[in-house]
């Protein structure tokens, strides 16, 4: 392992602690995070290819190209479960209870996340996201957040319990792979 590549896997493990310290509605914490190296971040850019096909979300298959790039990824999920329990009627649902039933309703799907999910937690998913993105630019790290990496990492089951899931991969070089990117 190279100097370069330690100081990324130092600096995908503070971005855990930046998202899981991030402020979470009530105080509750239902984020689900995970870094991952070398061969997990072959296995996610093979699920992001296969899942590109076979949804005609081409965009997956470019991504999937930047992930095989990348020296790591910090995967930032949010349990399925999880709801604010405010009754807010963000989620479409008029009490938190309907949502919940909703969600155990809810059957497997070919679409990328499984819903309904709490407009709450989703807000903290959010901050979760850019508190770890922030984090990685501190130290000067090339990131970007990736819809198409949590959609892998949720084919995978490399964040159980998760219905709703981001990536951010990482790499250190001389210009962002992240940027200027092919359609």
């Amino acid at each position: 392992m190279t100097g370069i590549s330690n100081a990324v896997e130092i600096v995908a493990e503070l971005m855990a602690l930046s998202a899981r310290t991030a402020p979470k509605a009530r105080g509750s914490d239902s984020i689900v995070i995970r870094a991952i190296y070398c061969e997990d971040l072959a296995r996610l850019a093979g699920e992001m290819r296969r899942l590109g096909d076979a949804l005609g979300m081409k965009f997956l298959l470019r991504d999937a190209g930047n992930l095989e790039k990348s020296d790591a990824c910090v995967l930032i999920g949010c349990e399925k479960a999880a709801f604010a329990g405010l009754n807010c009627d963000g989620c479409g649902y008029e009490t938190c209870k309907e949502m919940a039933a909703a969600q155990k309703e809810t059957k497997e799907t070919k679409k990328p996340f499984l819903g309904p999910n709490c407009a709450i937690k989703m807000t903290d998913i959010g901050i979760a996201l850019g508190s770890a993105a922030k984090t990685a630019s501190l130290h000067n790290v090339d990131n970007r957040i990736m819809f198409s990496a949590g959609v892998g990492a949720l084919s995978l089951g490399l964040l159980e319990g998760c219905s709703v899931a981001y990536g951010i991969p990482l790499k250190a070089s001389g210009k962002s792979i992240y940027f200027d990117r092919q359609s």
